[in-house]
Formats: structure tokens, sequence, C-alpha cells
């Protein structure tokens, strides 16, 4: 549940009494299972900003990372204000860190400040191959984390033997067991009913295949599993102008045929998810079934597992999961990457926050500074914006050049 409050007050120069209230509150709220808002998360990242609490500043900006795709211009401005005036000491092992945006699913490893040095802080695009034209790293397209996986695989077999015979959705967790190395799932229902005459029964097996010995060739001549129902096999086996491709596709060990009486949506999803590769559907999974699930991060795991489909005067074109995702990300090197609200729906023209340090984790095993100021630049492709020299800040002195345009993620 999310709490909708108004932004919390944000004093010019708050003592560490008043931080220490807003902290209270947050408390407060986090017992009544209630969730702070983008504004508020601002507010009380600005307040730990100003009494120079580093620590807390990193916490909320994960807070934000977990509560929005993208921020706002105002939010967008605290970050600006924090890395190009405030100190916050850093120091992580390279190798922890590889193994945290692994164990995290990517985008994020959470284990503190990384690099030494003062911030460069950037506006700029992300091309659609997901580098960033500011600094050039690449964004990573971010998948849910191990426990929420784990979790996830659960509660869909939870489900399933509910509502399916457990003896046959049991046998298809031991069989997937014994057979773990598909690379994608295949929703062959979905796929050979598309654009087909439902009235007259209409399936097509080209569509199927075609989709079949594509995935076939991208995976790198690796069969994906394709789950359909048994009845339909056995229809198919029955023209004699599809037996012998299904036949094909069962030496190859490419079918799964759910019994009698199944949802093979079930399978499908299970399957999916307990060997974190692709699936190939168009089914966009808001019915009941999905809807039992929650959405809390269904979305996220959507957006990098499913792979949809298009027949284009029988040529098949498949849509491959975002090369990136659209999210605060926090990079291996220690950089941050923060897009900012956008009016377009093109994403090539949403602006991102790119913060880099030197001295990143790529640099050295650990690291151990203060940073005290930052430049605000333009980078080979960043925006362009007012310059401004020699601000203050909290008493210390910083020197921002270059420029800075109004936009963010």
């Amino acid at each position: 549940m999310k709490l909708l409050l108004p932004p919390l007050p944000v004093y010019p120069r708050p003592k560490k009494l008043e931080a220490e209230k807003a902290y209270e509150v947050e408390e407060d709220i986090d017992k009544m299972g209630l969730s702070l808002e983008e504004p508020q998360i601002a507010a009380l990242l600005k307040l730990s900003a100003d009494t120079w609490r580093g620590e807390r500043v990193y916490n909320y900006l994960h807070n934000l990372r977990r509560s929005v795709r993208w921020v706002s211009e105002e939010t967008c401005k605290v970050l600006e204000d924090w890395f190009c005036c405030k100190a916050s000491e850093i120091g992580s092992d390279v190798g922890s860190v590889k193994e945290a945006i692994l164990r995290n699913g990517g985008g994020w490893h959470g284990l503190g400040w990384i690099g030494e040095g003062k911030w460069v802080v950037k506006k700029g695009n992300v091309e659609p191959n997901g580098r960033c034209c500011c600094c050039g790293e690449q964004l990573d397209c971010v998948d849910i984390d191990d426990v929420e996986t784990e979790k996830f695989a659960l509660s869909v077999a939870g489900l399933a033997l509910e509502r399916e015979v457990k003896a046959n959705f049991r046998e298809f967790q031991d069989w997937l067991e014994k057979y773990a190395d598909y690379e994608a799932i295949v929703d062959g229902a979905n796929i050979g009913l598309y654009q087909q005459n439902f009235a007259e029964g209409g399936f097509s097996v080209l569509q199927l295949d075609a989709v079949i010995k594509e995935m076939y060739t991208r995976s790198g001549n690796k069969w994906p599993l394709v789950i359909l129902h048994n009845k339909r096999v056995r229809a198919l086996l029955e023209n004699p102008s599809h037996r012998k491709l299904v036949e094909e596709w069962m030496a190859n060990g490419v079918l799964y045929t759910t019994p009698h009486g199944s949802n093979d949506d079930w399978y499908w999803l299970y399957a999916t998810v307990k060997l974190r590769c692709l699936l190939v559907t168009n089914d966009e999974m808001r019915d009941h079934i999905f809807e039992l699930l929650g959405s809390s991060f269904f979305l996220k795991w959507k957006e990098r597992h499913q792979v949809r489909y298009t027949f284009l005067k029988g040529a098949l074109k498949l849509q491959m999961p975002p090369a990136y995702s659209i999210v605060i990300q926090e990079s291996e090197k220690g950089s941050w990457h923060v897009p900012i609200v956008c009016e377009s729906d093109e994403e090539s023209l949403r602006s991102w926050l790119c913060i880099t340090r030197p001295g990143g984790c790529e640099d050295e095993g650990k690291t151990g500074s203060t940073m005290e100021t930052c430049e605000i630049v333009n980078g080979p492709c960043c925006k362009s914006s007012e310059n401004g020299n020699n601000e203050k800040c909290d008493d210390k002195t910083t020197s921002m050049t270059g420029k800075r345009k109004e936009r963010s993620p």
C-alpha cells in the first residue's frame, strides 16, 4: 500500500534534530505497512544530504529506485545538489560488487558508494542499444532478483497445484528438473492460433515452426521448449500434411504436451520462471490467473523475459526484450544513471542524469575517500543548459562548469 501525503517540508539548512524527527515519522509510516511517494523520499534524501548523512542518502536513492521508474525535475535537482555539494565516504570490493549485481538481477549492487574523487554529473540520452551517450557505459536490462525469482516460481507452482491435477503438474516439475537447459519457452497455442479463423478451428503449424526455428538460430542452435495441449498435438499428428513436422519437433525434444483438462498457461509460465529464460507469447497476462500473482514485480519480470511476435505477410518478426531498462541504475563501477520524466513516447528523447567519478571499482579493489566537489558538464551527446560557476553549498565552494538542460528520465 502506498501513502498519499503532501511532500515533507524541506528546510534550507535543517538541523540534526529536525532530520531525526523526519526519520521517526518515516519509521512510524513503515510500521504501518505504508510506502512513501517520490516527493516524500526526495525530501528525506535532501534532509539527509543537508545534514551530511551519506549512508542515508544512499539508502534513499535505492528507495527511489524501488519506487519509481523515473524521477521528476525537482528530484533530479535534489540529486544534482547532493553529488555536487556533499561529502560521502565509499569503499567496496570489486568481486563482491559483481556478485551482488548478478544476485540482484542487474542494475544495482547496494554495497555503498564506489570510487574516489569528485563526481561528474551530466544530462544526456541513452542509445537504443542501452549505451549512455555521456559516459559510454552499458545500462542493464534489469531482472527480478534471486529471492524474488524463487518466490515467484513457488507462487506459480502453488497456484497451479491448487487448480491442476496435482500428479500432472508435479510430473511436469520433475520432467523440467531433468531437462533444465532450455533458453526459451514457446506458448504454442498463442502462436499457432495467431490471426487464424477461430470459428473453423484454424491452427498454423507453419507459424509455430517459424518461431521454433528462429529461436533455435538466435540461441546458438539450441531448441526451445514448446508447450502445447495434447489434444492439439494429437490433431496435428492425425493430419498427414503436419505429421512429419510434428514428429520432427518431438524427435528434437521441442514439445511438452499438457494433459487433458489442464491450463497450459501454468506450464509455460512456471517453466519460464523456473529456468529464468525467455517466453515467446503475445499473451499480455492480464487475466485473473496472473492477478493472483500480484503486480509488485510482475511487470519487471515480463519486460525482461517476454518475446512478442508478429507475422507480416507471412514473415515472422520478433520483438525481443529491450536492451536496457528505464529505471534508476547503479553500475559495477559505482556510477548512477537516473531517467527523468519525459512527455514524449520516444525513448530516444528521454534525458538521463549520468553520475560518474574516477577510481571506480574497475580501477581498484577497495577505495575510500570523501567527495567534496562535482562538475556538471556535457558529454559527446549530452544536453546543454545554463552555466553556473563558483556556487556555494553549505559553506563548501563548488565549481560547476558546463551546461545543463531542463530534462530528466
